[in-house]
């Protein structure tokens, strides 16, 4: 546990490398946008200054790390609003959408695959496999608007987006669960048919065992397995999808928030929120190795 909670920092460190530069080399002067194209070369001179743009970038890597590392995260460049305070608003927007995402993606992918795996080469398996394959080839920018056109503008169930009431996160989560609902159902059918042959399987089957009792409670246990990993894995990419997701239906999220900084040159909010999302893209998967080394006994930390 401990090796595994050292290892993180050299991860979060990187990132903090890699944004930093990033954000930094896109084209754009944060001044500019502030400012607007009128103003004075003096005036922004002095507002560089202000905002310390004018370090070089290693004195201001230097200066956002030492205030990281105290626990401030700095103030917005375009709002001048702490960070914290614009993640902390945020935040539990972007969980709601990706826990709800992840519900239905299991509530789609498991039984789906479950199906197929039963039903081998048969035409529910070719059922699932076809309805696996449709939504992993729709991306997120064009599942959303469609989602959009069918269940707001022509059935007027939902509303197109926002957070106006319960009912608008809806559309965003079935679209952000689509991926992991297709990887969900080739997972668990893959995992399901090869537990299927093995020996305890039918040993089960051979005391006698009714076969709901037989697949629910010891083929699953056995096929969850390899399924806790990718759930733990894309979970993480689920944060990387709301970017998009988030800005396609207007919720307002850490992945709305994030494009909104880009787009106004914040370096300082932009940098928060990769922070945050690369945080816990990490946390979950140690918390995945943590739940697969309970599923099953035989995997340790020291191997």
């Amino acid at each position: 546990m401990f090796k595994r909670l050292v290892g993180i920092l050299p991860v979060v460190f990187g990132v903090l490398v890699l944004t930093f530069l990033l954000v930094h080399l896109v084209p754009g002067d944060p001044v500019e946008v502030m400012l607007g194209e009128s103003a004075t070369s003096a005036d922004r001179s002095v507002l560089r200054a202000e905002l310390g743009l004018d370090k070089p970038l290693p004195l201001q890597f230097a200066d956002y790390l030492t205030k990281l590392i105290h626990g401030d995260f700095g103030v917005s460049i375009h709002s001048h609003a702490p960070i914290a305070g614009l993640l902390a608003e945020r935040i539990p927007a972007t969980a709601r959408l990706a826990l709800l995402s992840l519900v239905i993606a299991l509530a789609i992918g498991l039984p789906l695959g479950i199906a197929a795996a039963l039903h081998y080469r048969r035409w529910p398996d070719r059922a699932a496999t076809l309805s696996a394959l449709t939504l992993s080839a729709m991306p997120h920018f064009w599942l959303g608007p469609l989602l959009m056109l069918v269940f707001a503008l022509w059935l007027g169930w939902l509303p197109v987006s926002g957070m106006e009431n319960d009912a608008s996160i809806v559309l965003p989560a079935l679209t952000l669960a689509s991926g992991l609902a297709a990887i969900l159902t080739r997972m668990t059918r893959a995992s399901l048919l090869e537990v299927l042959d093995e020996d305890f399987v039918r040993t089960a089957r051979a005391k006698g065992l009714p076969e709901r009792t037989v697949i629910l409670r010891h083929a699953m246990k056995a096929a969850l397995l390899p399924v806790v990993t990718v759930v733990g894995l894309q979970l993480g990419s689920l944060l990387a999808g709301a970017v998009i997701t988030e800005t396609v239906f207007g919720w307002e999220g850490v992945g709305r928030l994030l494009v909104e900084s880009i787009e106004k040159r914040d370096y300082p909010v932009t940098q928060a929120c990769v922070l945050a999302i690369a945080l816990t893209y990490v946390l979950v998967n140690l918390l995945t190795d943590l739940l697969y080394s309970r599923l099953d006994p035989r995997v340790r930390f020291n191997a």
